[in-house]
């Protein structure tokens, strides 16, 4: 139902405000039978990327010691007694073992804690880093 205010005839004089179109934003003063009155506005979602991955592997040698390379499997890895002494026997039969994968900045510091802890105890276990 219309205001009291708003019911009079429609049909007015040409300056009388009730008469002349009524404009909606976005239509840029083209108001036609085929001319959409609304806007629509879009908004887009950023997708951000996700980070590069990266196998952080120890390499076997002939003087590192099997418990030591367990108890750094276990310090650094979180790994547990079973999983760390699975990962080292690889490690012993084939030459190369992956201690986990990780992003850039995690792989780069495990390899450089298991690096300085082996020199640290006079090993020469090496650990490295390579992009999955």
């Amino acid at each position: 139902m219309l205001h009291p205010s708003l019911s009079h005839d429609f049909a007015g004089a040409a300056g009388d405000p009730t008469t002349r179109p009524i404009l909606m934003a976005g239509d840029g003063g083209r108001a036609g039978p085929n001319t959409p009155s609304t806007s629509v506005i879009t908004k887009t979602k950023p997708r951000t990327k996700r980070p590069n991955l990266y196998r952080v592997l120890i390499l076997n040698d002939d003087y590192t010691p099997m418990e030591f390379v367990v108890h750094v499997l276990e310090k650094f890895f979180q790994m547990d007694v079973e999983a760390a002494t699975k990962v080292m026997l690889h490690v012993h039969h084939h030459g190369i073992g992956e201690c986990g994968v990780f992003t850039y900045e995690i792989a780069e510091t495990k390899v450089t804690q298991v690096m300085d802890f082996a020199r640290k105890h006079q090993h020469p276990l090496q650990c490295v880093m390579e992009k999955k």
